[in-house]
């Protein structure tokens, strides 16, 4: 299959068919599309220069949602840089308060954004569990895909939160990695990968962390738009389409997984959200118009062929390969 027959209903069929929901167990918050940094890669098209960031009202209805719905046992934050968000210390606090697990995609080049020297004492404080982008252990790369200077903030922020504890082997604070290609082709296998990061950078910067997870690069918004401009649009869909790999679809996030964007719009995922692609259950579609997220088990999800993305090779997940 090519990019011309990107039909990812068809693909599922000899799978099982239409995608369904089970009951979901993470709410994902996307808090805005402000961020310190303006990535290559970014699904989200998150830069400094964003205007769209979550009301108090929004995220303390999240909070309520949060509360009615005790089968919702994590609460992921991303954006954007989440941490930018006014709300993000309610938030965190909230969903710790009710016990649940709090998720935060850092960036880690927001731990020296002026004004924010007290994000790392205040994880450790409330036990959030970081998930920290670092799309390789070289500069070069690094840099390529993030920016001048970002590699280098991004070690200075792994020490520091090492030296509070985050990924030491029994302080129950969570530090995992993120990988995805700096270019238009899949990750390699995880287990390889989270070798090579752990010998690299314990050997060139002694930092240690708990888990690498591989992201596969989505052909949506900022990360698309480069590959139609490189002419690599075509080829990048057919490569994840020709490694669809369906032992990857009981897996996928989005069936245990409800998105919420900054100003309060239920999505399948992540992914769905950016490119406004409405909830694929029949009924509330902004969290003011649901109490009980059960209702929506069972329910239908909404793909396309960025879908792909996530069931090529190994798969892709916000919690990394998926087979």
């Amino acid at each position: 299959m090519g990019p011309a027959t990107a039909d990812f209903e068809a693909a599922l069929a000899p799978a099982g068919g239409a995608l369904r929901r089970a009951e979901p167990s993470t709410l994902q918050v996307n808090v805005g599309k402000l961020c310190n940094q303006a990535c290559h890669h970014c699904h989200v098209d998150a830069g400094p220069k964003r205007t769209e960031i979550m009301a108090d009202a929004t995220a303390e209805r999240v909070l309520a949602l949060l509360a009615a719905n005790p089968g919702i046992v994590t609460v992921d934050l991303t954006g954007g840089a989440p941490e930018l968000n006014p709300s993000f210390r309610r938030l965190v606090e909230g969903a710790r308060a009710l016990g649940r697990t709090a998720v935060v995609r850092c960036n880690l080049t927001v731990l020296f954004v002026e004004g924010f020297g007290w994000l790392p004492e205040f994880y450790r404080a409330q036990r959030v569990e970081l998930v920290c982008s670092l799309p390789c252990y070289g500069e070069e790369n690094v840099e390529k895909q993030r920016g001048r200077g970002v590699f280098h903030a991004s070690i200075r922020a792994l020490h520091l939160l090492n030296d509070l504890g985050y990924g030491r082997p029994g302080s129950g604070l969570r530090l995992d990695l993120v990988y995805n290609p700096v270019g238009a082709y899949l990750p390699g296998p995880e287990a390889v990968l989270e070798a090579d990061y752990r010998e690299q950078l314990r050997s060139h910067h002694g930092i240690e962390f708990d888990r690498l997870r591989t992201i596969t690069n989505m052909p949506i918004a900022r990360f698309a738009a480069d590959l139609r401009r490189a002419g690599e649009y075509d080829r990048y869909m057919g490569l994840l389409v020709n490694h669809f790999n369906p032992s990857t679809v009981p897996g996928l996030m989005c069936r245990s997984l409800v998105s919420v964007s900054w100003d309060g719009r239920l999505f399948d995922c992540d992914f769905n959200q950016m490119l406004e692609i409405p909830l694929g259950a029949p009924g509330p579609r902004t969290i003011w118009e649901i109490d009980d997220v059960r209702t929506l088990d069972r329910a239908p999800i909404a793909t396309g062929a960025h879908c792909f993305g996530c069931t090529a090779g190994a798969g892709s997940s916000c919690g990394g390969a998926i087979a």
